[in-house]
């Protein structure tokens, strides 16, 4: 059986961005409240019967939201263009190494503004 296991947090945070339509708005610093879910998929340890203990799973995201709220995403080292697309490929970058199950991404804003990034399933370790 392949089980998904999804937890969600938010970020309060600034950016500008360059954009061709609606972008004398979009130039000027602005913030949002930015929610995002973070799924892995994969099946549960026999030992445990779970795919991640949700308390290690929750600090792992920790780390990464500490990185994202209440800052000016501009600024966020790593991050490239703070679009919904660049936040979601950041925090898969941030979380693949802790969360090899990682499975997508999702960022979006209560304006229904929304992106996924759905990931192939990571390499498997070579002896």
């Amino acid at each position: 059986m392949v089980y998904e296991l999804s937890q969600r947090f938010q970020f309060e945070a600034a950016h500008t961005l360059e954009r061709d339509i609606e972008a004398e708005s979009s130039r000027r610093i602005h913030g949002h409240t930015y929610h995002a879910e973070v799924t892995l998929r994969g099946s549960p340890d026999p030992a445990t019967g779970m795919l991640m203990d949700l308390g290690h799973f929750r600090r792992v995201i920790g780390e990464v939201q500490a990185l994202l709220d209440h800052h000016l995403l501009n600024e966020v080292e790593g991050l490239g263009k703070p679009t919904l697309e660049g936040l979601c490929a950041f925090i898969a970058g941030r979380l693949r190494p802790a969360l090899p199950l990682l499975a997508a991404v999702k960022v979006w804003r209560a304006s229904g503004d929304a992106c996924k990034l759905i990931l192939t399933p990571a390499p498997a370790a070579t002896p």
